[in-house]
């Protein structure tokens, strides 16, 4: 995630935040979960993971920290 993201600068600046069970990840990001069992991804409209975090309202701030629009998806 060292990227930099190009973003049209007409586009809204949308990310999409989803739950996403620690069971479900690759065994090594499992190992550093400590012991949470759900963590939220962070992913543009590609549908790239941009982050993955502990929690929600982390979530959201982190997309709202470098000036994107976060939406939930269920």
């Amino acid at each position: 995630m060292n990227t930099p993201i190009e973003m049209n600068s007409e586009a809204p600046r949308i990310v999409y935040v989803k739950p996403v069970n620690v069971d479900e990840l690759p065994q090594e990001v499992q190992d550093k979960a400590d012991g949470l069992d759900q963590l939220y991804a962070v992913h543009d409209a590609n549908g790239q993971q941009l982050a993955l975090v502990a929690d929600r309202k982390l979530a959201f701030s982190l997309a709202r920290e470098y000036d994107f629009s976060p939406v939930a998806v269920h």
